[in-house]
């Protein structure tokens, strides 16, 4: 089910016909990490949000066929979803793995990870919520660094910000592509710590 948040909000557990932790996937390209999330998570309810309408298809179409009910889709920019579709301490998990890193300067202004957006993601996160984040681009990681480390309501789970590669996280066909053309990928593990 694709679903398009209004300003009213989204009633997450009418959604889901249950109360259940919620968890967010940012991005989530071809569906790959958010498929294998649903599946090894079917109590929680998840959402994925993107603007990439075959991405979305192919991962309904994935859902579909591994007959997920704890999986919900939105088409949309993830500012907005953010702001409207999900209350304050509402979010148990929120994944954001490779987003774009618009890597020429005049560019940057257009990446996700900036200060704004980590505080409105780190407002919808419950106590002890927790963010991850891959990028296989070093000066975006470098930048998603100190754009969480600069957002007092977020602790680093690891000493020096960068993680180890997460266990939830499956090599994806984009990942793989990257590691042959010998690209580090970068893990980034936070926590809205009391």
């Amino acid at each position: 089910m694709v679903l398009q948040p209004t300003a009213s909000g989204v009633d997450w557990n009418a959604q889901f016909c249950r109360t259940a932790p919620l968890a967010l996937e940012i991005g989530f390209g071809m569906g790959q990490a958010l498929i294998a999330w649903a599946q090894a998570a079917p109590s929680w309810n998840l959402v994925g949000i993107d603007v990439y309408q075959p991405g979305i298809g192919a991962a309904l179409l994935a859902a579909r066929s591994a007959e997920l009910t704890n999986l919900r889709f939105v088409e949309d920019d993830a500012n907005h979803t953010l702001q409207v579709a999900f209350a304050p301490a509402s979010l148990s998990e929120v994944h954001v793995f490779f987003p774009d890193p618009w890597p020429k300067k005049r560019h940057h202004k257009r990446r996700l990870i900036q200060p704004r957006f980590v505080e409105l993601l780190a407002s919808r996160l419950v106590n002890g919520g927790k963010v991850l984040l891959a990028t296989d681009w070093q000066p975006y990681a470098e930048w998603m660094l100190e754009c969480l480390e600069a957002e007092t309501q977020l602790t680093s789970l690891n000493a020096g910000g960068f993680a180890p590669r997460s266990d939830v996280r499956p090599v994806t066909r984009f990942e793989a592509r990257g590691q042959k053309l010998g690209h580090t990928v970068w893990d980034l593990a936070y926590c809205k710590c009391a």
